[in-house]
């Protein structure tokens, strides 16, 4: 069987205690993972300065060039991955296999990593504004102003304790690398593949293996990287983001309650829009943060759940080879009960108050049980008022909740968003989004939720979470070195 070590800043390490990795359907073992302990990594994390010191070797700008030879083996090679190797039809079906998701998103979310990858120059062009990235790696320059600024780096590594069900969110950590941080991960039970297939697509490209540690293992494991790194990532529900608030050294992401907003100048053609919505929506099965949960306008609410639910409603369930296949698998039980129904049950209850409406209804059960996993078929609900509570909710498939709300308390009532569409050409609407500090990421016009632009920060800038802005005054004979 295929077993997956833990890496010690390079070195791999067969651990005591491993854990099985299965098929989500099937039940059969895919590979053994050995476990790290909290004790480990809080030892390693002791000598995490030479993981930078071994990245420092290399300019920032080599390193965004083996980034570039990295992507094509990411995507096309065949790489190492524990005691054998993995060529990309393998990553893709074992992917699939552990986390529900089908073959072809899990190939989507390789080209997507490839990309970022492949263009990591141009993201971090636009991340630092234009800054030389010589800068960063010194500590201090001039820039083209003529102006001296420092930037102190936070910590010699960053940490990310990944999730299992959303293999879209590893583009956050990539850049790590190329501003000569190394990485420490803790991968999610069932989606280990990324994380080791990165690294050795990194070492392939000749990026030292030293730089990174990857150690799977229980939640432990990543409270003490969450614990022993100055800078790290967490992906989780509400619970998290609120527990890690405030926190300079960790960078939470949850929930996104991303929206779409149908201005009053423009609802009276609504069906101009129905792909666009259906798409934020139901796009790779609904799982990502960035795909939308609500669609907010002051009328025509009713038709327009109405016609998301005859779009979106007959889709069905469809095996993982399936390139029709539209919905991920849910493949964890809670207390003997599968985690689709524990969803169904929550939405069941919010139904049922005063003002909601299941659009969905007429289209067949929603929830589908098999032995080992269950599914989710798309849900849309109407409600009248945005002090219903199911216009707050967001699930792990495609579900979204058509608010009627006047346009005037809109903003004060959407709540927190991490990406809003708004499709309107009122400029006091345009402006209120805009200066609205509960939006995040902001489209203006027609645009799906879940285009985003690489070039644009994601949930605040990296750059700004890893390194310090600070003053430092030299004097001209040392300023001339830099000129």
């Amino acid at each position: 069987m295929l077993e997956i070590p833990v890496i010690r800043f390079g070195k791999p390490y067969e651990s005591l205690e491993k854990q099985e990795v299965l098929h989500f359907a099937t039940g059969e073992p895919i590979a053994l993972v050995h476990q790290a302990n909290g004790g480990i990594i809080k030892k390693d994390l002791k000598q995490a300065q030479k993981a930078r010191d071994a990245l420092r070797q290399f300019s920032c700008e080599e390193l965004i060039e083996k980034l570039k030879v990295a992507a094509g083996h990411y995507l096309k090679g065949t790489l190492p991955m524990g005691n054998g190797r993995q060529s990309p039809e393998d990553f893709y079906r074992q992917q699939s296999a552990s986390t529900g998701l089908p073959e072809h998103m899990c190939k989507g979310n390789m080209a997507k990593n490839s990309f970022v990858l492949e263009n990591m120059g141009k993201i971090l062009d636009c991340l630092t504004r234009g800054l030389d990235l010589n800068i960063l790696s010194r500590g201090w320059g001039m820039e083209n102003r003529g102006v001296v600024v420092s930037y102190q780096c936070q910590s010699p590594v960053l940490g990310a304790v990944l999730p299992s069900n959303s293999p879209g969110v590893h583009t956050l950590w990539l850049p790590a690398i190329p501003l000569q941080l190394g990485l420490v991960l803790k991968p999610g039970p069932q989606e280990p593949w990324t994380p080791y297939r990165v690294m050795a697509a990194f070492v392939e490209a000749g990026i030292p293996a030293e730089a990174f540690a990857l150690y799977p293992g229980e939640a432990e494991a990543g409270a003490a990287v969450l614990e022993a790194c100055d800078r790290a990532m967490i992906f989780g529900g509400t619970a998290t983001v609120d527990r890690y608030r405030g926190n300079p050294k960790v960078q939470a992401h949850g929930p996104g309650f991303s929206k779409i907003i149908l201005g009053d100048d423009v609802v009276d053609d609504w069906e101009q829009y129905l792909d666009l919505m259906a798409e934020s929506i139901y796009i790779n099965s609904g799982r990502g943060c960035i795909n939308a949960s609500g669609v907010w306008a002051s009328r025509h609410t009713k038709e327009i759940a109405a016609a998301l639910a005859k779009k979106l409603g007959p889709i069905e369930v469809k095996p993982p080879q399936d390139p029709e296949a539209g919905l991920a698998a849910f493949t964890t039980k809670i207390n003997g009960k599968s985690m689709g129904r524990l969803v169904w049950e929550m939405i069941e209850a919010d139904l049922k108050h005063d003002g909601v409406t299941h659009a969905t209804a007429d289209y067949g059960d929603r929830l589908v049980e098999k032995e080992l996993c269950s599914y989710l078929r798309p849900v849309i609900a109407h409600a009248t008022s945005p002090e219903a509570e199911i216009a707050k909710k967001e699930y792990m498939f495609p579900f979204a909740t058509v608010v009627n709300c006047p346009q005037d308390q809109l903003l004060k009532k959407i709540g927190p968003t991490l990406v809003c569409t708004v499709i309107s050409n009122d400029e006091k609407l345009i402006e209120g989004c805009i200066n609205a500090t509960h939006i995040d990421r902001l489209n203006i016009g027609p645009i799906p939720t879940n285009r985003l632009n690489w070039l644009q920060p994601h949930e605040g800038s990296i750059i700004d979470f890893l390194f310090r802005s600070r003053a430092l005054q030299v004097t001209e004979d040392r300023l001339g070195s830099v000129k």
